[in-house]
């Protein structure tokens, strides 16, 4: 019967490709993730050359220069649509909750592109013990079911950091919604994200991030609603870890495609270092540059 059950000699080479990915589901939740962090890139990208080639004159954002030369691609209505409530000053004809709405999407795409790549040791070893329980033949929950619980958090997030996003573009001059915040604000924003790196509830985050094996194993469940939990425990210390990093983009602009990837790639290091010299170093730069800001704008 189990023979049978796993000959798929009957179905064409796609057939058997798509069989062979849904009986492992490390491999299926490799490739939806991939696919995943891969169409954020692509959107933000798109929104990004759209932002620098409708930039307000005499405001530069790194990178404008070469994002200007970038090809055009013909997008959908509904992506246009999108970029613009995304990119507007201020409220379309479609109001404050359709650009709300846009910007939360715009927010969890930043989530999924910069902090999806990190919790990728997370999910690794959740599919390691899911492989060793499922020897044993014991039952197991789906990886994407942990993965649904992170993502969820960060969806939350994201609403948070839409709100602040009108919030202080409400007050800002009336230039493009995502360039950066000049002045006051944009070294606050620094001056927090960097002094977050030195605190203690930042290395408690980074701990827990950094060890996610003692926390998976000892909650193991075969319960789904217990692992979307997990999942859900497992992207609040990621939040905990990296929601003041995402603060830098009040500085530098939203929509700045290259800091976020320096974003998404220090907390890939943070993560992986064993010791805490990354989180101290940029914690430092940050508070240089805000000081400097501050200066400049005084």
């Amino acid at each position: 019967m189990i023979g049978q059950d796993h000959d798929f000699s009957h179905l064409d080479r796609f057939g058997r490709a798509m069989a062979s990915v849904s009986r492992n589901p490390r491999l299926a939740v490799s490739i939806i993730l991939g696919a995943g962090v891969l169409l954020a890139w692509l959107l933000l990208g798109a929104m990004a050359i759209r932002g620098a080639e409708s930039r307000v004159p005499g405001i530069d954002v790194p990178g404008d220069m070469m994002l200007r030369y970038l090809p055009q691609l013909p997008l959908p209505d509904f992506l246009e649509r999108f970029f613009t409530l995304c990119l507007a000053p201020a409220p379309l004809d479609g109001g404050v909750g359709a650009q709300a709405g846009a910007l939360i999407v715009m927010w969890f795409l930043m989530a999924i592109a910069t902090m999806l790549p990190s919790a990728a040791p997370m999910i690794r070893t959740y599919c390691e013990i899911a492989d060793t329980a499922r020897i044993k033949g014991e039952p197991v929950v789906h990886p994407l079911v942990l993965v649904a619980g992170y993502l969820s958090v960060w969806l939350a997030a994201s609403a948070v950091f839409a709100a602040l996003t009108l919030i202080v573009h409400a007050f800002a001059s009336p230039v493009q919604m995502l360039d950066p915040v000049v002045g006051a604000t944009g070294a606050v924003a620094l001056l927090v994200a960097g002094l977050y790196q030195f605190s203690g509830l930042k290395e408690a985050c980074l701990t827990k991030c950094k060890n996610p094996f003692s926390i998976l194993f000892s909650n193991w469940s075969a319960r789904p609603g217990r692992i979307f939990r997990l999942g859900v425990e497992q992207g609040v210390w990621c939040l905990g870890c990296c929601w003041a990093l995402m603060l830098v983009t009040f500085a530098v602009g939203v929509m700045n495609v290259f800091w976020m990837a320096l974003i998404g790639l220090f907390t890939l290091i943070e993560k992986q270092t064993a010791g805490r010299l990354p989180t101290r170093i940029a914690g430092a730069i940050l508070l240089v540059w805000a000081t400097a800001l501050l200066v400049v704008s005084a």
